[in-house]
């Protein structure tokens, strides 16, 4: 059968990363289940032939841009895939590929993006100068995590470029790593977009948490340095990956292939992950009131 590569969208907080694991929930298990059902993977097969991912995500992180490809038949879209797949998990776009396409090492460029509740740090002086009545809602998590985008951003300039991260990720060989790291101010948010041909285990949350350090104040610039150096770093200076949930897969690039988006299941992406704004919008104000009535 003709080789075929699909764009994956899912919500990851449900589920233990990308890659399967034994007795518990992952975007793959859930992907395997579908071409089972669709019978374009045998019962008793361990996986597609021909099949590989972009990449594997951490539990709890999601994506907009993650990349199977297998042999399929011509017949299985985005939106048949979807007919098996789970809410949270949604086919949107396809590609025919050659045969000897590799979903993993023919990827050129990944790319992640971080959204960081990190209020600026000005906005922290202006809230505590305020009439009481006055202050954001949530004054004291703002407080706590306060951050000076010029420091914010040296850090990012610092940790861009080829590097040794062997400090900043559980990995222990392939730890040279080239990415780029950029960051623009939302409101109360900094979103950090990090990019590279590939990363090592952990690296972006790593990145993110050793570059929030630097910009509220907490390490150093010249830590960064620190992390770059041959030794070890020490227990209680070492760096611990950011929280995986505001972490989303946003592009992974293939020059050679053209993708097609399948309508009908790009709008039932949508239409879901809308759902899923407003329900946790919804959510956040209960959480609200709730902090607003413990006086």
């Amino acid at each position: 059968m003709p080789t075929r590569a699909f764009r994956i969208a899912y919500d990851g907080t449900g589920y233990h990363g990308f890659q399967r694991q034994p007795d518990v929930p992952t975007v793959e298990d859930a992907i395997f289940d579908a071409l089972r059902d669709l019978e374009v993977l045998a019962p008793d097969a361990d996986r597609p032939d021909g099949y590989a991912a972009a990449g594997r995500t951490d539990a709890g992180v999601s994506a907009l841009a993650q990349t199977v490809a297998l042999e399929a038949p011509d017949w299985l879209t985005p939106r048949a895939l979807n007919g098996e797949l789970p809410a949270d998990i949604r086919a949107w776009a396809a590609a025919d590929a050659p045969r000897e396409f590799h979903a993993t090492h023919h990827a050129e460029r990944r790319e992640y993006a971080y959204h960081l509740y990190a209020p600026p740090a000005d906005s922290r002086r202006r809230d505590r100068a305020a009439p009481a009545g006055d202050r954001a809602d949530d004054r004291g998590a703002s407080g706590r995590n306060a951050v000076d985008d010029d420091r914010f951003r040296a850090a990012c300039e610092a940790l861009s470029g080829s590097h040794d991260f062997h400090n900043l990720t559980p990995d222990d060989r392939n730890t040279e790593r080239s990415p780029t790291l950029e960051a623009t101010r939302d409101g109360d948010f900094l979103v950090l977009t990090v990019t590279a041909g590939g990363f090592a285990r952990e690296l972006v949350r790593r990145l993110v948490s050793l570059a929030r350090a630097v910009g509220t104040g907490d390490a150093p610039l010249e830590k960064i340095d620190r992390a770059f150096d041959p030794e070890p770093l020490p227990g209680h200076e070492g760096v611990a990956p950011a929280a995986p949930e505001p972490l989303v897969l946003t592009a992974v690039d293939y020059p050679d292939l053209s993708f097609e988006i399948d309508e009908t299941a790009a709008a039932s992406a949508r239409e879901i992950f809308r759902e899923r704004r407003i329900e946790r919008r919804t959510r956040a104000r209960v959480a609200g009131r709730i902090a607003d009535g413990v006086r």
